[in-house]
């Protein structure tokens, strides 16, 4: 199997939406036209700290991830937030997910960037395996808020 991990460019944003929508449906969740459009905006865009790479697999795109740069307090270095990760169920048990975290980490070792970090859901047993491999989970929980519901009941 010959396996590529390479920047994302204008010509793969087919096989992008593609994986995008079998992403979104795996997390059974519904993402706008408008968001989808977008992301891919960004993700071209070489003045926004967005970034994809994707994972070819003889020719064909097999998985992508989605990253973003940013600064932060505990550093000097900016840091690499894996914000999706996706692989295709055609090639999953391949290693496609394993290289492109390893893409990621020689980016962030090649780009000066200080740390690679990631969350998942709790229930996401193929990935918890995958990511297990890199490292333990560091026990931290997630709270998120949406300031346009926020002070509405529960």
């Amino acid at each position: 199997m010959t396996l590529t991990i390479r920047e994302a460019t204008p010509a793969d944003e087919a096989a992008w939406r593609g994986l995008w929508a079998q992403y979104v449906a795996f997390y059974k969740a519904e993402v706008p036209e408008a968001v989808t459009a977008t992301t891919w905006s960004r993700i071209l865009d070489p003045l926004v700290p967005v970034f994809a790479r994707l994972a070819e697999v003889e020719g064909t795109v097999a998985g992508f991830a989605v990253g973003v740069v940013h600064a932060r307090t505990w550093s000097i270095e900016p840091i690499l937030y894996l914000e999706d990760l996706f692989v295709d169920a055609g090639f999953r048990g391949r290693d496609v997910g394993h290289a492109l975290v390893e893409d990621l980490l020689a980016l962030c070792r090649a780009r000066g960037w200080g740390q690679l970090y990631w969350h998942t859901e709790g229930d996401n047993e193929r990935a918890r395996r995958l990511y297990d491999r890199f490292a333990p989970a560091d026990g931290y929980v997630r709270y998120r808020l949406d300031p346009r519901r926020q002070g509405e009941g529960r």
